[in-house]
């Protein structure tokens, strides 16, 4: 290869496994997961080094605030990254574009290999207090009647997580619905305008570069810096960054979902909810004592999802579960049936 990965690892591949690995890893973001190693970015080359996973101690997720994230007012958001510990105590920190990847990423790597961990330490040591007090909080002796509801709604769970793709697709795909319908549409415009002026002032400098212009270096720096700013801003529209691909991407992956539930016997919930965080919060609302069936407790469910706001406080795996499935619920204005 031209351009092999740099092992930042003990363990390295010879080339020709190297070669083979890499051409037929699966390629998420700029990482990849092959069969023998880990692809991971550098700042600006996809896949640039490899890590073996004997190599690996764990694997997780963590998010940057942009000020505008925190606010909720400006043009960025989450910044994601992957986080690989490395077997020497190392981190390799790789920056993606959407935390969807990340998540997609993570989910993939513990079907992989499910004995690499997929969280930092100090979130398992969260996940085991909350898993602690939530335990704490669920009814000591079910009805006959509560008990039948949750191994019904466990078993559809399961079945849905066989194929993790179409709920994974329908969280996304609603996401990134969400997020362009709520976008201002005067950020768009800031940023078009900032790429064509970028692009002016990189064309202006190319041309003053061959007539041998003494500052005309500055002017393609300046253009190129605020091209890839807008590039990477997420606000710029693109082929796959507009309403239009945004909607048709959402309408899919619910006829996906719909065709998939549609095989499973009086699937307990529509087919645009149909997601494994969904069946969790549900079976909560059973142990807890707050329903009998799987009725009550979808009606339940839905209700508290609705009263969570950005003014309430909850657990890291509740919050978890909230960014995966409220921006269905919210496109859908938590209707059963879609027109």
């Amino acid at each position: 290869m031209v351009f092999a990965p740099q092992p930042i690892c003990n363990i390295k591949l010879p080339p020709d496994e190297l070669r083979d690995d890499k051409k037929h890893c699966i390629r998420i973001g700029p990482c990849g997961l092959g069969e023998k190693a880990v692809y991971l970015n550098s700042f600006f080359i996809d896949r640039r080094y490899y890590v073996t996973y004997q190599d690996i101690r764990r694997v997780f997720k963590r998010v940057a605030m942009s000020k505008g994230g925190f606010s909720g007012k400006g043009a960025f958001g989450s910044i994601p990254y992957l986080v690989v510990l490395l077997a020497n105590g190392t981190e390799q920190q790789c920056n993606f574009k959407y935390e969807e990847q990340v998540d997609e990423f993570l989910n993939r790597m513990r079907r992989i290999h499910p004995e690499i961990p997929t969280m930092s330490e100090e979130a398992e040591k969260r996940l085991a207090e909350e898993r602690a007090r939530e335990e704490a909080r669920y009814v000591k002796n079910l009805s006959p009647a509560a008990s039948t509801a949750v191994g019904d709604l466990k078993r559809a769970k399961s079945w849905l997580e066989d194929q993790p793709e179409i709920s994974e697709e329908l969280s996304a795909a609603a996401k990134k619905k969400r997020g362009i319908d709520r976008m201002n549409p005067y950020y768009r415009y800031a940023a078009v305008a900032i790429f064509l002026l970028a692009l002016g002032s990189l064309i202006f400098g190319i041309i003053s570069l061959l007539r041998h212009d003494g500052i005309a270096i500055y002017f393609v720096l300046f253009g190129m810096a605020f091209i890839f700013y807008t590039m990477s801003s997420q606000v710029l529209p693109t082929g796959r960054n507009n309403k239009r691909y945004a909607e048709e991407r959402w309408q899919k992956a619910v006829k996906a979902s719909a065709e998939y539930t549609a095989k499973y016997e009086s699937f307990p919930v529509p087919p645009q909810y149909a997601h494994p965080a969904t069946f969790d919060r549900m079976i909560r609302v059973i142990r807890e004592g707050r329903a009998e069936d799987i009725s009550s407790a979808w009606e339940t469910m839905k209700a508290d999802l609705k009263a969570i706001n950005s003014e309430v406080t909850v657990s890291q795996t509740e919050y978890d579960e909230i960014v995966a499935i409220k921006p269905m619920f919210l496109l859908c204005d938590y209707e059963d049936k879609l027109d």
